[in-house]
């Protein structure tokens, strides 16, 4: 511990060159860091318990403005284009001298965390914000290191993200005043510009999909769970789809909802919390999520809050893309170790807004390496800058945001994992039935549910 009692890393952020004339203060928990948001004005309690955050202008992660630093470990393994883009060595050099400076004269607020349950391909990462509630959210979303642990934590990878420092296009050669970069060389990612914290979790998820393939381990958009009868499920599916939904059921163990590993031993979380979307939440429907937007610990994004406290989770008025990050133990019957056995069941979740997909359909192994390789869903309003109604998108490995290297590695390493293990593939259809947008209705989540047990439960094989 620190002279303040904080638990602190004897490997101090002044060595990675960080220096402020403020404060420093080390891995605070939940409750010390919601007082110092709502003492700061960065949020509010509901009349329930959880912080209400808004963040302006940006709703939705902003993908035209995350860039790779193209260097001697990045440049022949990256899938460069739209997608991954990459930033010159000098221009990132710039841009993180302008954060430094930014950070010298701020209070600033450090977790260290792990990613990845599995020890032998866990990350350490340091996360350093100049607001309490994205600190927060950081200490939500990752996993805890034990309290002995960390005075000698020292970071693989560190992120400094400060939501107030926006870069000069004209001089970093940016698109906008958003960045989101990640700097292998330096094991560095500098976020600035927005204060939407989903780019801070989908920035580590982008390291983890760079590092495991090396490894032998499919890196997947994904959330799991598992049976009774001990079997795992994994659910692919871009946001909007239901993989965090359709994941927490109260009859079998959830393991995450959103980034894990498929290696050698089974299936491993990369995160220790849930980030789920909660625009028109229903208690009836979804019980446990609904459940944990009443927690003292959660933060809930851009809700609509009345003056008395109370939530209107209905009003998108600010964005349909309203989220709660919460601790994984928040729901229910979860995984004490993050770890699964080899899946059984692969579901691809795709919202189709054309309604011409059934509700489900058993695949092939053929047929899932095709549906994973073209990745069909539609994106859904809020989940990006600009997106305000579903648009069909093909999003290889439903997660082509994420995904540093090409497709085919991605694949490649699927096919190997379903021949190996004879897992049942599966298409869901969570979008709209009886039309398209605007004419249909989106599939009722209880019959979608119903289907999907039906085929964990192994009735729909035959048919």
């Amino acid at each position: 511990m620190n002279k303040k009692g904080q638990l602190a890393s004897s490997f101090g952020i002044e060595k990675q060159g960080i220096n402020t004339t403020g404060d420093v203060l080390w891995n605070l928990d939940a409750s010390q860091l919601i007082k110092i948001s709502t003492s700061l004005g960065e949020g509010k309690l509901s009349k329930d318990g959880a912080l209400v955050c808004l963040t302006g202008q940006h709703t939705g992660r902003s993908p035209k403005d995350k860039f790779i630093v193209k260097d001697d470990i990045t440049h022949e393994f990256i899938d460069w284009g739209s997608v991954n883009v990459p930033m010159d060595t000098n221009d990132f050099d710039l841009l993180y001298q302008k954060m430094l400076n930014h950070l010298s004269a701020k209070d600033l607020f450090v977790q260290d965390c792990y990613v990845a349950a599995d020890d032998q391909n866990r990350l350490c990462v340091r996360i350093v914000n100049e607001t309490a509630w994205h600190n927060l959210f950081a200490r939500n979303m990752f996993i805890q290191p034990d309290k002995k642990d960390l005075e000698s934590f020292r970071p693989d990878f560190t992120i400094l993200h400060a939501p107030s420092c926006c870069a000069e296009p004209e001089i970093h050669r940016t698109n906008s005043e958003v960045f989101v970069i990640i700097n292998f060389s330096k094991k560095l990612i500098i976020i600035g510009g927005t204060v939407y914290a989903g780019e801070i979790k989908k920035s580590v998820f982008s390291l983890m999909n760079f590092i495991l393939p090396g490894r032998g381990i499919l890196p997947m958009h994904c959330s799991a769970n598992i049976s009774a009868e001990g079997e795992t499920a994994i659910f692919f599916g871009l946001s909007g789809t239901g993989k965090t939904t359709l994941s927490a059921d109260a009859s079998r163990v959830l393991i995450g909802d959103d980034e894990h590993g498929w290696g050698d031993k089974g299936v491993f979380n990369f995160e220790g919390g849930c980030y789920a979307k909660v625009i028109k939440l229903s208690k009836e429907a979804e019980p446990e999520i609904y459940e944990a937007t009443k927690m003292f610990g959660t933060i809930l994004e851009n809700v609509v809050m009345g003056s008395d406290g109370d939530l209107d989770l209905n009003d998108s008025s600010l964005t349909e893309n309203t989220r709660a990050s919460y601790p994984i133990d928040f729901i229910p019957n979860t995984s004490k170790t993050g770890h699964g056995p080899m899946p059984k069941h692969v579901i691809m979740l795709t919202a189709d807004a054309f309604g011409v997909l059934p509700p489900i359909s058993k695949l092939t192994s053929d047929q899932a390496m095709y549906h994973f390789l073209s990745g069909y869903t539609a994106k859904v309003a809020g989940t990006e800058k600009g997106i305000k109604e579903p648009q069909a998108a093909f999003s290889s490995c439903f997660g082509a945001p994420f995904m540093p290297r090409s497709p085919t590695v991605y694949a490649e390493l699927l096919g190997k994992k379903i021949e190996e293990t004879g897992a049942s593939c599966w298409l869901v259809n969570t979008g709209w039935s009886g039309g398209g947008y605007g004419v249909g209705e989106r599939m009722p989540i209880k019959y979608t549910r119903a289907m999907l047990n039906a085929a964990l439960n192994g009735e729909l094989d035959d048919k």
